[in-house]
């Protein structure tokens, strides 16, 4: 009897054993997925900002001068900048890696971006076209 004992003991501390070394072989592995996963997100959440916020000034730019549009969006992360350049809205992600991915979407009318320092949040954005502006107003303000 003593020695069916020892043997259930030893397969015991065997299996513990085991178990600790496959913890600290997937934990890393975890982390690292995790993080691949928030950045998949917030990469996503911020081009789906930039698209409804260029679609709107489309629409403005569709309808004429004295056109106005407001939508709300959401800032997956903090200090995000909302610009524009040659034909593009951009809004640059900072990955958890300390890399930047910049997603953006095209306007059919050049734009001027009235936006601070983008926080976590919702904002507001109002587009307006006054007549005889050469680009369309974004201004974006915490909603």
């Amino acid at each position: 009897m003593d020695a069916r004992g020892q043997i259930s003991a030893e397969y015991l501390l065997l299996i513990v054993v085991i178990l600790t070394i496959m913890t600290y072989i997937t934990i890393p592995f975890m982390g690292q997925s995790i993080d691949a996963s928030n950045d998949v997100s917030w990469t996503s959440d911020a081009k789906n900002a930039v698209s409804s916020i260029a679609t709107a000034v489309n629409l403005v730019y569709a309808n004429g001068p004295q056109s106005k549009r407001s939508l709300t969006v959401h800032i997956p992360k903090n200090g995000m900048q909302l610009t524009y350049n040659n034909s593009y809205l951009f809004l640059n992600t900072v990955l958890n890696n300390g890399t930047s991915k910049p997603v953006n979407s095209s306007v059919n009318y050049p734009v001027t971006v009235n936006a601070p320092t983008l926080t976590s949040d919702w904002y507001n954005a109002n587009i307006t076209w006054t007549p005889g502006s050469t680009s369309i107003n974004v201004n974006l303000t915490k909603a």
